[in-house]
């Protein structure tokens, strides 16, 4: 768990970990496990993304598992790399970076996955309590109404307000525009949600 610190006053202790954080997050751990199998492109199934989710639609759970597994710990790994070289918050926005290049990675065109994986990553490294917040709440979501995506959701959210009651408000900041951002990925999911249509984990809608 890092400690809150301070805003860097220098350009470069901003603009160097959200690129360093961009450059590990765009990783395309999905695409790459799914190659390495034998499955093909990732991107020519389900949503046509390569989170974990569109992984599992493959059939591999292990692939998926493996995916998951990654895309978190790539977020994780930004913050903490980051930690040791500059300071608290540049961390954090080597976290946002690792997120902003897993949803939006330079080499797929900026056409990556919807970032829920990474994000938990990214409270992983930052402050593992609102971690466990985040975890509890899409778990607990997710196996009483079954939709993966209103557990992302709800536990997206859920995620600056706990920074803030843990009196994190640096970090909250930055995980709160992380998570507008992940509701936008979301926009798809909100409408069939509203409708009525939204698949449902191990069913239909």
């Amino acid at each position: 768990m890092i400690d809150p610190g301070v805003w860097p006053s220098t350009v470069s202790a901003q603009i160097l970990p959200l690129l360093f954080g961009y450059l590990l997050g765009s990783i395309p751990f999905g695409l790459i496990l799914t190659r390495m199998a034998g499955l093909g492109d990732v991107r020519a199934i389900g949503s046509g993304n390569i989170g974990a989710t569109n992984v599992l639609r493959t059939g591999r759970r292990d692939i998926a598992a493996a995916t998951l597994v990654l895309d978190a710990g790539k977020g994780t790994a930004a913050v903490l790399i980051a930690a040791a070289i500059w300071s608290p918050v540049p961390a954090a926005i080597a976290g946002a970076g690792a997120f902003l290049g897993h949803i939006a990675p330079i080499w797929l065109g900026f056409r990556g996955g919807k970032g829920v994986a990474t994000f938990l990553g990214v409270l992983i490294g930052l402050h593992w309590p609102t971690a466990l917040v985040f975890a509890a709440l899409w778990l607990g979501l997710a196996l009483l109404l079954r939709y993966s995506s209103l557990a992302a959701l709800v536990a997206s959210a859920a995620a600056p307000v706990a920074l803030l009651l843990f009196d994190r408000p640096l970090f909250a900041a930055i995980v709160g525009a992380m998570a507008v951002i992940l509701w936008l990925r979301h926009h798809g999911n909100i409408r069939r949600l509203l409708a009525g249509r939204e698949s449902r984990i191990g069913g239909r809608a």
